[in-house]
């Protein structure tokens, strides 16, 4: 379809919604003062949807084409029109939506190309107090106070690769346990740090997902909760397979906290220095409706080193043992809109607390964007310093205990989240001391 300059001022129209009266001055010499047209033309000049030719010429004879039409129109569009006005619109978008569409698409690429990097993160307060009573001496308690301060950066490469990054910077404000600073003595306070904790390039496709970089371990959420430099490859949607491979990173203790991976004792006796670990996975993972289930294998290998005793327990009794080999399973069920139930199961091939699972029944949950929202659970978990990559995943039941716990949470603003926890919890083996864990935070996201 074909239409001249002139026939096509009908966008006037649309514009003029946005304009109380045509006072522009007229910017084309072949359009006479005395035309019907000269008004609209100024106007349209004025408000730019319509450019003329680099002579100073309208040429409201001649034929466009209907991309031409449609770049007018798409500019109208972006005026604030009701009414006949809108209805107009409509009607014009309509009849050019396929050179529209093909318009639309270059203006996306420079809105996403103009917000390429997206900001999410949280600063939050956490308030730890431990009651302990051993099986001999008195009882002892101590606390402390640390500000987390997160940045999570997504970076858009493509339409199907973004780069992603977790940057926490940390500080306690109180400390009377045996991590405490002693000015004194001439210790360093190492309690403030900033740590790139995650850097990774992401691919996300139909049902393939492909990750480079460091990030979360699989079943981060169960008995791996780990970051590790490597690769991850999934497939699938609800039915789906992981595959990872990589080396545990060394910004923490793993297995089993003061477990230590360290090289032979003729070049370290103490744990100070530990040995490459390798890491390996594989799983599948089920997740439809109300169910959800997994089953996975994990492999730690270490590169010239072994699994030493550390300060409570060793990996195997022949204190040899360089290989962790791990099966985990886990599973879902949520009854209602209201209540769940979850739980996992993991086992080692070590010879000493070599096993950890969590049973946990969920009410509810705060929703950090919907204020008055609030949720409570009660869980048992066993956390066998060996039966996990790191078992130190919850706050009030630490690596080599067992016990109770008890929490809650509440959203008391748009995205201002209080969590309280109370673990009961007592050493697994013999003659285990028992604690009293608190635990209170509070968060804002942004």
């Amino acid at each position: 379809m074909k239409k001249t300059l002139v026939s096509a001022l009908t966008t006037a129209l649309v514009v003029g919604a946005a304009s109380t009266t045509f006072a522009a001055a007229n910017p084309f010499s072949d359009v006479p003062a005395d035309h019907w047209a000269y008004d609209a033309v100024s106007q349209l000049a004025a408000d730019g949807v319509i450019e003329g030719y680099g002579d100073s010429t309208f040429k409201g004879n001649r034929n466009i084409t209907r991309y031409e039409m449609a770049q007018m129109v798409a500019k109208a569009m972006a005026k604030s029109t009701s009414g006949a006005d809108k209805a107009l619109i409509d009607k014009l978008a309509a009849e050019f939506a396929e050179e529209l569409n093909n318009l639309g698409v270059r203006v996306s690429n420079l809105e996403r190309n103009a917000d390429m990097v997206k900001w999410n993160g949280k600063a939050e307060y956490t308030y730890t107090h431990t009651k302990t009573k051993p099986q001999v001496g008195p009882k002892t308690s101590n606390s402390d106070g640390n500000l987390l301060f997160r940045l999570e950066p997504t970076a858009e490469i493509n339409d199907h690769w973004h780069v992603k990054a977790r940057l926490d910077a940390s500080t306690k404000v109180q400390s009377d346990g045996p991590d405490s600073i002693n000015i004194n003595n001439g210790s360093t306070d190492k309690s403030d740090r900033v740590q790139l904790k995650r850097i990774w390039a992401q691919g996300d496709y139909d049902k393939f997902q492909v990750k480079l970089g460091k990030f979360a371990s699989f079943n981060d959420d169960a008995w791996a909760d780990h970051t590790f430099t490597g690769a991850e490859l999934s497939y699938g949607k609800e039915l789906r397979g992981v595959l990872g491979f990589g080396r545990l990173n060394r910004d923490g203790d793993f297995f089993g906290g003061t477990q230590r991976a360290v090289l032979p004792a003729a070049i370290t006796n103490d744990g100070s220095k530990r040995a490459s670990v390798g890491y390996q996975y594989i799983g599948v993972e089920y997740n439809k409706d109300k169910f959800n289930a997994g089953l996975a294998y994990h492999r730690a290998k270490l590169s010239d080193g072994r699994f030493n005793n550390g300060n409570f327990v060793g990996f195997s009794n022949n204190n040899t043992e360089d290989t962790m080999n791990l099966i985990g399973i886990k599973a879902g069920y949520k009854f209602s809109k209201n209540v769940a139930l979850k739980g996992w199961y993991a086992q080692s091939n070590a010879d000493i607390q070599k096993k950890a699972a969590s049973f946990e029944v969920d009410y509810k949950g705060a929703q950090q964007e919907n204020k008055g929202t609030w949720g409570a659970w009660l869980a048992y978990r066993h956390m066998g310093r060996n039966g996990a990559i790191h078992p130190g995943t919850f706050d009030v039941v630490g690596a080599g205990e067992k016990g109770w716990e008890i929490g809650g949470n509440y959203t008391f603003l748009k995205n201002i989240v209080g969590t309280l926890r109370y673990g009961k919890t007592k050493d697994i083996g013999a003659n285990p001391n028992k604690y009293d864990h608190f635990f209170g935070r509070v968060e804002f996201f942004f």
